[in-house]
């Protein structure tokens, strides 16, 4: 029979990572299953300076490696896998992934998010060929080239302002005439004087030969269709929730992301939601290890009033 553990988690990023800390530091048997790399969508990030501790900042990769071994150090077990399904009998949730099943007394689900594609013509075929999700992974290849970023929040502009540093011109076209980023990282980009906005304007077809060289765009006002010269184009319009493996389990929203109560409890007794994944989060890296933490507080809870 397969191990019966206390708790797993689902998704290594900071909600995962962080309710692992507390599961494990609190003698509870945890396994932690991501798919990909540990850390998630954070690990992108240059420089986060909004984590309390790191008054000068730390990378995202250097503060999710932090937690993951400080969860490591309590006996969280770490696999990497892709959940396909989950079953639940009586108490016991059951998650299936391709190295076999795991059972389990309680269930956090953290699995983040993945970025929102434009799902315009030409986006998927040059995907890899000009067309990013990643500003981290590749900036350094639009050295002394004009390269466009799609999106008005915190995420599309902090790309932007590191795409600057490489890039010779950099263009943020946003379909709104006003930005939904912070104030402060607002202030960054327009006085960098390599950006420059498209305001009011949509992106309607991605165009190339071997790579992107232009975009079809549309003023989303009048309809008018213009296009832009670029060498490559970064996508940050969005975070989609990791959930389609949860379809008629917990509740959900319109989204697909999961719906809790302020103990990150779902519908379903021992199952848990934490960090983007869950219904109104606001998606800042100190607010998902804090879901971490609730949920794993509320999962102890209940374990011990199984017994």
């Amino acid at each position: 029979m397969n191990k019966l553990y206390d708790v797993i988690i689902i998704g290594g990023g900071p909600a995962g990572l962080t309710a692992g800390l507390y599961t494990s530091r609190n003698k509870l048997s945890t396994l932690l299953i991501e798919k990909g790399i540990i850390g998630g969508n954070i690990n992108e990030a240059e420089k986060v300076d909004n984590y309390p501790g790191f008054p000068k900042g730390i990378s995202g990769l250097e503060l999710t490696s932090l937690m993951h071994e400080q969860a490591l150090l309590y006996g969280t077990e770490v696999i990497n896998d892709d959940v396909t399904n989950i079953k639940i009998a009586d108490k016991v949730k059951t998650v299936t992934t391709s190295q076999g099943e795991f059972s389990t007394k309680a269930l956090i689900i953290a699995g983040g998010s993945e970025r929102q594609k434009l799902n315009v013509p030409g986006e998927k075929g040059f995907t890899g060929r000009g067309v990013s999700y990643c500003a981290t992974c590749d900036a350094p290849f639009c050295r002394d080239k004009t390269v466009a970023i799609v999106g008005g929040g915190n995420a599309a502009l902090y790309e932007a302002l590191h795409i600057a540093k490489f890039a010779s011109k950099v263009y943020i076209i946003h379909r709104r005439d006003q930005l939904r980023a912070t104030p402060v990282v607002q202030d960054k980009v327009f006085a960098e004087p390599k950006i420059e906005f498209i305001w009011n304007t949509v992106v309607t077809e991605v165009q190339g030969e071997t790579f992107v060289h232009k975009l079809k765009l549309a003023d989303v006002s009048t309809g008018k269709e213009s296009f832009l010269e670029i060498d490559g184009v970064f996508v940050a319009i969005g975070l989609v929730p990791n959930t389609s493996y949860l379809k008629d389990i917990v509740d959900m929203d319109e989204k697909g992301s999961v719906i809790v109560n302020g103990k990150m409890e779902t519908t379903v007794p021992g199952i848990y939601a934490a960090g983007d994944i869950r219904a109104n989060s606001i998606r800042q890296v100190i607010a998902a290890a804090g879901d971490g933490a609730v949920a794993a507080v509320t999962a102890a809870n209940y374990i011990e009033n199984q017994v």
